[in-house]
């Protein structure tokens, strides 16, 4: 299937996107992003976006309708801040860091109040609902997975992983856990004390992001090859299974340069999805299509994080350093940003299908 998709130099002029309208959100972190997330409740006509840092803070914008953000929250953690996500109504942010610790942040009273603690770092924070209960599950470097009604000290249930969480996302009753040396466990979040199902990922090299699709049907990885897999849940939908390469430069003589995806966001309405990489570049993709909808020319730095907001009109991305040249590619003049991307009618819409007669 690798094929179906065009790589980068392969763009036709018709899927090449425009980043002209893009708008740099002022008086942003003042070291890496590692996280983003948008309020997505419908009701609240406000867009509001949570930034976590490497600076040990996370921020909260109001996002404004000339796409300028103003600050109206900000919460400190005692490490690099490295995930963040929005409670469903929007009134509260989660958050996780290299302290170990998980905090809870009220938008309305700016507060902010411990609720989890790991033996290690914790890596992602995710909110899902059980039982209309709002809940919190946390995942780390310590080899587990920690479900937290957020009022109390002690976690309502522990999993543990067969490694090291690198990365995690919920969609409704699925939770998706990427673990290192490549496991996959997939948690049925109504009966969450254990997997549901365990496998590897179809990727050879090291999973860098999961993400779940807007229906929870299944799920997209990404790695450190630049390649993008999609995989369904359950073993009836098989046949839909594929992979493809991204973010790669074409070859040069007998070298190809081959770039990590470090993150993939779905459109909340069309189901459509991002990719977004250390080669500078994102790109949406029609994953039913097999099509890429649009590529975008280089940012002028790794893309470290991508969000929607909830009606999929910006795309948010996150540009700065994500250590994939070692230390000495950590220049003082690197880039360090975020940037708002104004969604266009037909840049994330799904292809039209094709019906064989």
């Amino acid at each position: 299937m690798a094929g179906l998709f065009a790589s980068s130099a392969q763009t036709a002029s018709n899927t090449l996107g425009k980043l002209e309208g893009d708008v740099q959100l002022a008086n942003g972190p003042e070291d890496s992003i590692s996280d983003i997330a948008f309020n997505p409740n419908p009701a609240d006509q406000k867009d509001f976006l949570a930034v976590a840092s490497w600076d040990k803070k996370v921020r909260i914008y109001e996002i404004m309708s000339n796409g300028q953000g103003v600050g109206k929250v900000a919460s400190d953690h005692e490490g690099p801040v490295l995930s963040v996500d929005f409670f469903k109504d929007g009134t509260k942010v989660l958050s996780g860091g290299a302290d170990k610790q998980g905090k809870v942040i009220d938008l309305g009273t700016g507060q902010s109040l411990q609720f989890a603690q790991h033996d290690q770092p914790i890596r992602s924070v995710r909110y899902f609902e059980a039982n209309g209960t709002p809940m919190a599950v946390t995942g780390s470097w310590d080899k587990t997975i920690k479900y937290w009604d957020y009022r109390q000290s002690t976690p309502a249930g522990v999993l543990t992983c067969q490694d090291r969480v690198y990365t995690m996302d919920v969609r409704n009753d699925l939770l998706v856990v990427g673990t290192a040396e490549r496991y996959i466990n997939v948690v049925n979040l109504k009966d969450p004390t254990k997997f549901y199902k365990t496998l590897t990922s179809p990727l050879k090299w090291q999973t860098r992001v999961v993400s779940c699709f807007t229906d929870s049907m299944g799920f997209a990885i990404g790695s450190i090859e630049g390649r993008c897999a999609i995989q369904y849940v359950e073993d009836k939908d098989a046949s839909l299974n594929f992979s493809f390469k991204c973010h790669r430069d074409p070859a040069q003589g007998n070298v190809t340069d081959v770039y990590a995806v470090n993150d993939i966001s779905f459109h909340p309405v069309h189901g459509t999805f991002s990719t977004a990489g250390s080669d500078g570049t994102f790109h949406f993709w029609d994953k039913d299509a097999k099509h890429r909808l649009k590529g975008y020319p280089n940012v002028g730095g790794s893309i470290l994080a991508t969000t929607f907001n909830k009606t999929g009109s910006i795309f948010a991305y996150a540009v700065g350093y994500d250590w994939a040249k070692g230390f000495q590619g950590n220049t003082a003049n690197y880039p360090n940003k975020l940037m708002l991307h104004p969604v266009e009618a037909d840049e994330c819409k799904p292809r039209p299908s094709v019906k064989k007669r």
